[in-house]
């Protein structure tokens, strides 16, 4: 069955045209109050995203994702590989924070905080308008032949776009690699580090390719948040509507006359202008209801506001609005699957919050030498050889540290001449050690032991280990 014109927007999307090639979006420079708000906040948080990794919170980096080394700080706390579970939770409270707003508040996640919605909108963009104009002159220097205007605004372009994307690029490497290592690599000149200089090349070319490029097909085609939305909204989350009830009235839309009686004609406030069509920087239609391609920017609001003030018409024709709202005029409310989530949000960090109380600055691992069995020595005196791994999660080093035996009579050695030792700020200190109990405080081959590490005489951890002794027959 053919799709009626008018529902054509469902079955494509509108930057990509019927012969399957790219349509390229011109949008109209937005303005307004929305408009004003949002480049506040994307000052904020671009300021945030640059200063963080070069802002240290006792000794250790703000925000740091070091995978390869499996090492992340959150807000300066440091997480370890033994931390793994605590960044686990930290990610998932990440995660149901954002699904929370958008059962809520629908994308608004991707309109005002999403980095990629803020480097090409309020960076990428804004230099676009400053070098070849608003839509109509961009569209224009497009079609125009290669003269030495276009020559010379594109290239402009295009080295402002790469050093911006080079920039972007070495900010990423600092929270991937710590921002001392990046500014050592810096000082020692490209070529003495050839394994960072690659991949700082490849992340500036990907970078360039997203914001000179490919540009809004990220939100549309290659981010999966934005296709959650079919799964997360319902008729009562608050989204950027079109009221189509106060737009469309009896006789739907309708040109603006002068002098005109619109409502005793039965014609809607919409005066199909298509100002929110230009201005939306994904090219949708906001008319046609809530899509996918729309990432809750509000420059629809702000454009359509903005004519409803010229026409002497109600301003909010287009809002941040439920259907629910629109349909019935019914007021916002937490629904249960809301609740639902505040819930499990609440749950996820309060167990965060008691880890991370829980959680001490030395984490210690003991275990047995693989492959060796136990040692009968004189005096009825069994000895197991093992291992140890001390883990110094602080920015100091902790020194004059021993560890001891707790859970049974005997003797604990370090396979060293000094019996106690340093752990180096972040760093590991392991090596190996003797344990050695007597015959007959152990019961059977497997015993659990309990090992205690102490700075001075201060116990700091607690861990265990399987002692292995003879098997008893009774």
């Amino acid at each position: 069955m053919d799709t009626p014109n008018n529902e054509i927007f469902r079955d494509s999307i509108g930057t990509v045209t019927e012969e399957g090639k790219r349509a390229w979006v011109y949008p109209k420079k937005p303005s307004g109050k929305l408009y004003d708000y949002r480049k506040w906040v994307s000052y904020f948080l671009l300021a945030f995203l640059f200063v963080s990794p070069f802002v240290k919170v006792n000794g250790n980096q703000f925000l740091m994702f070091n995978i390869m080394e499996r090492r992340f700080n959150i807000f300066g706390f440091p997480f370890w590989p033994q931390d793994f579970h605590l960044f686990v939770i930290s990610m998932l409270i990440g995660v149901v924070f954002i699904t929370l707003f958008t059962v809520g508040f629908g994308r608004i996640f991707c309109g005002w905080i999403c980095p990629q919605t803020i480097f090409m909108e309020m960076v990428f963009r804004r230099i676009e308008y400053w070098i070849d104009g608003d839509r109509n002159k961009q569209r224009k220097l497009d079609k125009q032949k290669w003269d030495a205007e276009k020559i010379r605004k594109r290239l402009l372009k295009w080295f402002i776009f790469l050093v911006i994307s080079f920039l972007i690029a070495n900010i990423f490497l600092a929270y991937l690699i710590g921002s001392d290592k990046l500014l050592r690599y810096i000082t020692d000149g490209p070529f003495e580090h050839l394994g960072i200089l690659f991949p700082l090349l490849i992340f500036t070319a990907v970078f360039y390719f997203v914001f000179a490029w490919f540009r809004e097909q990220v939100c549309i085609i290659a981010c999966p948040y934005g296709r959650l939305q079919g799964v997360l909204l319902d008729t009562k989350s608050i989204v950027v509507a079109y009221d189509h009830k106060r737009g469309e009235a009896e006789n739907g839309r309708k040109k603006f006359r002068k002098n005109e009686d619109r409502q005793a004609l039965g014609f809607g406030d919409c005066i199909d202008c298509f100002q929110c069509v230009h201005v939306c920087p994904t090219g949708i239609d906001i008319r046609n209801g809530t899509q996918l391609e729309c990432v809750n920017c509000t420059a629809c609001i702000d454009e359509c506001d903005h004519i409803m003030e010229s026409i002497n018409l109600p301003k909010g024709l287009i809002r941040y609005a439920s259907e629910e709202n629109i349909e019935n005029k019914t007021p916002f409310k937490l629904t249960p699957r809301m609740k639902g989530y505040i819930a499990i949000l609440v749950i996820l960090i309060g167990m965060l919050t008691g880890m991370l109380f829980l959680r001490n600055d030395v984490e210690a691992n003991v275990l047995r030498l693989p492959g060796q069995l136990y040692e009968h020595k004189e005096n009825n005196m069994i000895s197991n050889v093992f291992t140890y791994k001390l883990v110094n999660k602080t920015t100091s080093d902790i020194t004059n540290v021993s560890l001891k035996l707790l859970s049974h009579k005997g003797e604990l050695k370090l396979v060293s001449t000094e019996q106690s030792f340093t752990v180096p700020e972040q760093g590991i200190a392991e090596g190996t050690l003797f344990i050695e109990i007597n015959n007959a405080a152990l019961s059977g081959d497997r015993n659990h032991i309990k090992i205690g590490v102490y700075q001075n005489d201060t116990l700091i951890e607690t861990t265990t280990a399987n002692f292995l002794g003879p098997r008893s027959f009774r």
